[in-house]
């Protein structure tokens, strides 16, 4: 059997491994089998915090919806629920942005919500 040399693979496995830890702390950046395992806890959080992304901007947003809502005259939950039984269907992330960017288009929308 011929003899098989690992040493160009294993360097460029190693390599390529701890260039996915660059500045992390400790022997996590600079050992390679802590790196991996600081590559994989990494790569679990990545993927549960892009699901806690979504639910943190849709809190922001009904958050800034109810402190514009509230010199209206309306709470937010009541203010949704008018909207659903009078089927408008904008999404909470549009009616934040116009609460904050143009606050006479969402005073209109909540006038015709409220009649």
């Amino acid at each position: 059997m011929t003899r098989v040399k690992r040493g160009v693979i294993k360097l460029k496995r190693r390599k390529n491994v701890l260039a996915q830890t660059k500045g992390y702390r400790f022997g996590r950046s600079t050992k390679e089998a802590q790196a991996k395992e600081a590559i994989f806890h990494a790569g679990m959080h990545a993927f549960a915090h892009r699901r806690d992304k979504k639910n943190d901007k849709r809190r922001l947003w009904q958050v800034q919806l109810n402190a514009a809502l509230r010199p209206l005259g309306v709470t937010y939950s009541k203010f949704i629920g008018m909207m659903t039984k009078k089927n408008i269907a904008l999404d909470r992330k549009i009616l934040s942005g116009l609460a904050q960017t143009n606050p006479e288009t969402f005073n209109r929308i909540v006038e015709t919500v409220k009649a």
